[in-house]
């Protein structure tokens, strides 16, 4: 294999990891700047849990029909549609400060997320199966904590400066960063590096059972984890830290993140107990939480979240 091949698959690497974070800071952009974007809109904290769960609320309808979509118009050309929709909800929610708008604009970007999380795991699959797929996917992964970190700690910082717009117009600025990304660097695999079609394959009832409780567990730790990026800011403004240091705490959590959810793989494999590890891993991530919210130190609570909250999806992976 050549050395412009290696170097190619890494390059799409880096174009789907900064699609990805994308994603990753469109959904956060809002529970970044939740306390003043409440006040613009005049919303409750429940309005604005709203507005942060609308961007996936697409995801029960797209998730299956999302790889059909790729198939028929093609994975490129269906990635790029999906960040088109990210940009036109973003520009919507520029554009007015209607709460319909809002609602619209959070729906369009989320079609676009979800159409994008499904096909760019199957684009990194297309590039690297047999080749560093291990590698690869790791980290393709970490882009989502990476991708909200990098929101909690700056976006407060650029509407402390410009104001709700001035957020706005930074995660529109990365999406069209990303939509020229993959328009002028992505190109599919050649037939010799594409995986086989397993298109007329069937699962057995029980791989079927396994995945469906994989996906639940998944599904779980997932909302905990999100709890924690999207609603903590609020409680520590609450608390009456600023919103950029409250966001800032927060993101310690994303930045260990990264390093845990290797970590817990590792662990995993050395202890050859991955149920174990799972179990034990999750009931401190939820006390930690409870800690957290029962007003302990923020700061030693959120290194020692972001710590452990990473275990459990080492161990799953």
């Amino acid at each position: 294999m050549s050395g412009g091949t290696v170097r190619s698959r890494w390059t799409i690497l880096a174009v789907l990891f900064v699609a990805r974070a994308a994603i990753a800071v469109q959904f956060q952009s809002i529970a970044a700047i939740a306390p003043e974007l409440g006040k613009a809109l005049d919303a409750n904290l429940a309005d604005i849990g709203v507005l942060i769960g609308l961007y996936f609320a697409p995801g029960v309808a797209l998730a299956l029909p999302g790889g059909a979509i790729g198939r028929r118009f093609g994975d490129k050309a269906s990635v790029l549609a999906g960040l088109v929709m990210m940009l036109a909800g973003e520009m919507l929610l520029f554009a007015s400060t209607s709460w319909s708008v809002q609602i619209a604009g959070r729906l369009i970007s989320g079609i676009g997320g979800v159409l994008l999380n499904v096909l760019m795991t199957k684009m990194i699959v297309d590039w690297f199966a047999g080749r560093r797929i291990a590698t690869a996917m790791a980290i393709f992964i970490n882009s989502w904590p990476l991708g909200i970190a990098l929101t909690l700690a700056g976006l407060p910082l650029i509407q402390a400066q410009f104001g709700i717009t001035g957020t706005q117009i930074a995660v529109m600025v990365l999406i069209v960063a990303a939509l020229a990304l993959m328009g002028f660097l992505y190109q599919p695999p050649g037939p010799a590096a594409a995986p086989a079609s397993a298109e007329g394959s069937r699962l057995a009832k029980p791989v079927v059972w396994a995945v469906l409780l994989a996906g639940l567990i998944w599904a779980f730790y997932n909302v905990g984890f999100a709890m924690i990026f999207s609603f903590a800011p609020s409680m520590l403004v609450e608390r009456g830290w600023s919103t950029a240091a409250a966001g800032s705490a927060v993101s310690i959590v994303l930045w260990l993140a990264a390093v845990s959810v290797p970590f817990g793989g590792y662990l995993a494999d050395q202890t050859r107990s991955r149920n174990a590890m799972l179990a034990t891993s999750c009931l401190a991530f939820a006390a930690l939480v409870l800690l957290l919210w029962r007003g302990s130190a923020v700061l030693p609570t959120v290194v020692a979240l972001g710590l452990v909250c990473g275990l459990p999806a080492g161990a799953t992976s």
